[in-house]
């Protein structure tokens, strides 16, 4: 199991400390949304989830696979304008860089696109229960 902690870094404002293991980051909104854009906001690590996992999803393959594989640059555009409606869009474009044969290619993007966040995001069904906090009735 996981536990991602978060917290208010002021009264009445919308940053965010957020602690994973031993990693600590910021978290905020946008200007917008009445946030200090400070810091990326959910949706953007919602996105970056993505992103990241495209990532080393290919380089991961590539290892495993003796494919030499020397870098890779995961873009992804998100759209929200009819999240409300249930949507939210998103756009990747996974870039491979080293000597790779174009079958290699081929083969790491096949396995790019079954990346572990890219299933979640689109097959599972996620499960959210929200708890009462500590001592409340």
């Amino acid at each position: 199991m996981n536990t991602i902690d978060s917290q208010t870094l002021r009264a009445g404002e919308f940053p965010n400390a957020v602690r994973v293991r031993s990693h600590s980051f910021l978290s905020d909104v946008g200007v917008a949304t009445g946030g200090q854009d400070s810091a990326p906001g959910p949706h953007d690590f919602f996105d970056t989830a993505l992103a990241t996992c495209k990532a080393m999803t290919a380089m991961w393959y590539a290892k495993h696979h003796g494919i030499p594989l020397e870098r890779v640059e995961s873009h992804v555009e998100s759209d929200a304008s009819q999240e409300r409606a249930g949507v939210y869009r998103m756009r990747v474009r996974v870039e491979l860089f080293g000597p790779l044969t174009d079958e290699q290619r081929a083969q790491v993007h096949r396995a790019i696109a079954g990346c572990p966040i890219h299933k979640l995001m689109t097959t599972s069904d996620v499960q959210i229960e929200v708890v009462p906090p500590t001592g409340s009735p």
